[in-house]
């Protein structure tokens, strides 16, 4: 597919690169005069951005896929994997991004927003072959289990147009990841802290990248990744086309918008980004003396449950003691391998476990089919933990509930907290054996019968991680102290703050790659801080 011509705004190149001229201040919100200072916006549900109206109409939104323009083998895919009708955040962003436009697409988790940017980059690389080392498209996620979920929704949908998709992030061999970038992807999905690492060792250059995507903009905001993804985009030609997406757009985002995205076509969908509509939001007062039995009657129901805590500890304390009184619950957090951690998922998605206790690491990118229970065992203390940790259920149109355990001295942290996200929650105070619990959430006596399940087996370059980092030398070493520093690992900042990448429903293209990747932990000072205060 030949890429078509950009609009006028994108001829005359971005005002850094411009010789001459004035600076155009397209960019400049309304309602201000330039040098103005900025008003203090008042705490409350993330915002909609105050951004330029596009200086060039878009195009109109459509309701099935036959109506856009992309190849033949991909709308072929897109029938085999039993996906007819674009979610509306598809619809409304593909006329435009497959004409070449800059796009800035806001919607809620589990809205689609992964075919959303998806399907464009790879129909407009359809006709074209990277060099080696020379990708041709780039998807920068923030964590290693989004950028496992990405691989996975775009694997299905690449094969038929022969495009080589090649996934790097840390914590696995470097070894792997540039003898890939060798032999040529035209599609690169990548962690910041890897792809840097990369790029200094000369083993991948992203100087033919003509398509660059920036998913979950918001939550690398949050773990202080800017700087890195900033440094990364500015290698990236100027001309070519961004897309930035993202579940919530506040004011962090604002900084890559305004640096890197030429007249961008703005879709919101889902208004109210940021009160999940299709869900039931209860809050249930417990005593703190019966905190733990009302969690356990909970986690004992007929069905599957989410269950989230604030540290790694409490995960595994509260894992053992379901095993113990007869439940089958497995742990998921930063301080297991990615090997544990996608074994951990596999036998909650499979079944062979009802119950994964999780920290903030499973509160992104995890898609689960028929998951209607997520509970915050402890609160959130973030009103976007909130919106992420229950975007775990009623995804791509599907009901389901969340429950947050409040004690006492919570209360008032949750009322704010409620405000802040813009939910109006059900409450009611209940004990452990209340028939009112029993009702909301199928809450019951666990059997009491000890069960065993078989633990996650760390992978073998787990169990040599530490040897290899006394024996690495040079950029291996370079790149194991970036590891250790924060993207994903243990302790890091993404490891309880990002997303645990899993298979996705048909919609987010359901069909397995190969191993999953490990997830490296270097972002620098920031993320680890962030890292040493999450769980």
């Amino acid at each position: 597919m030949n890429r078509p011509t950009r609009n006028t705004s994108r001829s005359a190149g971005r005002p850094s690169e411009r010789a001459g001229g004035p600076r155009r201040n397209s960019r400049q919100r309304p309602g201000r005069s330039r040098g103005a200072a900025p008003k203090r916006q008042p705490a409350g549900p993330p915002q909609e951005f105050a951004l330029p109206v596009s200086t060039t109409p878009a195009l109109p939104p459509v309701s099935s896929f036959a109506e856009l323009d992309m190849p033949a083998p991909l709308l072929a895919a897109l029938t085999q994997e039993g996906v007819t009708e674009p979610f509306p955040i598809q619809g409304a962003t593909l006329p435009n991004s497959l004409a070449g436009r800059d796009v800035l697409g806001r919607g809620r988790t589990g809205s689609g927003k992964t075919l959303a940017f998806g399907l464009a980059l790879l129909a407009r690389t359809a006709t074209r072959r990277a060099e080696p080392r020379k990708p041709l498209a780039l998807v920068l996620v923030p964590t290693r289990e989004l950028a496992q979920q990405v691989t996975d929704a775009l694997t299905p949908y690449a094969r038929p147009l022969r495009l080589r998709l090649t996934t790097v992030v840390g914590g696995m061999a470097i070894s792997r990841q540039t003898n890939a970038l060798r032999s040529g992807a035209e599609v690169l999905v990548a962690t910041p802290g890897r792809l840097k690492d990369l790029i200094d060792r000369g083993d991948c250059s992203l100087e033919d990248v003509r398509i660059s995507v920036l998913d979950e903009a918001d939550q690398m905001a949050d773990m202080g990744f800017l700087p890195q993804v900033t440094a990364l985009l500015k290698q990236v030609p100027g001309d070519g086309q961004r897309m930035l997406f993202s579940a919530t757009l506040d004011r962090e985002v604002d900084r890559l918008v305004r640096m890197f995205l030429t007249d961008p076509v703005v879709h919101s969908v889902d208004a109210s980004a940021g009160a999940v509509t299709e869900m039931d939001h209860h809050v249930v007062h417990v005593a703190s003396t019966d905190k733990a039995d009302t969690a356990t009657r909970i986690a004992a129901r007929d069905g599957r449950v989410l269950m989230f805590r604030d540290t790694k500890r409490s995960v595994d304390r509260m894992t053992k003691d379901l095993l113990r009184k007869g439940v089958r619950a497995v742990a998921l957090h930063g301080g297991k391998s990615q090997s544990q951690r996608n074994r951990a998922l596999e036998h909650f998605k499979t079944g062979h476990v009802t119950v994964l206790v999780a920290t903030n690491v499973a509160a992104r990118g995890i898609h689960i089919d028929d998951l209607d229970l997520v509970v915050n065992v402890d609160p959130p203390t973030d009103h976007k933990d909130y919106l992420h940790r229950g975007g775990r259920t009623a995804r791509a149109g599907a009901s389901g509930s969340v429950l947050t355990l409040v004690l006492p001295e919570e209360r008032r942290d949750i009322s704010r907290l409620m405000a802040a996200v813009g939910i109006s929650a059900q409450t009611m105070t209940a004990g452990s054996r209340d028939a009112e619990l029993a009702q909301l959430t199928g809450a019951r006596e666990p059997s009491g019968v000890p069960v065993t399940v078989a633990a996650p087996e760390p992978d073998k370059q787990s169990r040599g991680r530490a040897g290899n980092r006394r024996r690495g030398s040079g950029s291996a070493n370079r790149s194991a102290a970036a590891n250790r520093s924060g993207e994903a690992g243990r302790g890091g900042a993404g490891s309880d703050r990002g997303a645990a990448g899993g298979r996705p429903r048909r919609q987010s293209g359901r069909r397995r790659t190969t191993a999953a990747p490990a997830a490296g932990r270097g972002y620098g000072a920031a993320g680890a801080q962030r890292g040493r205060k999450a769980a």
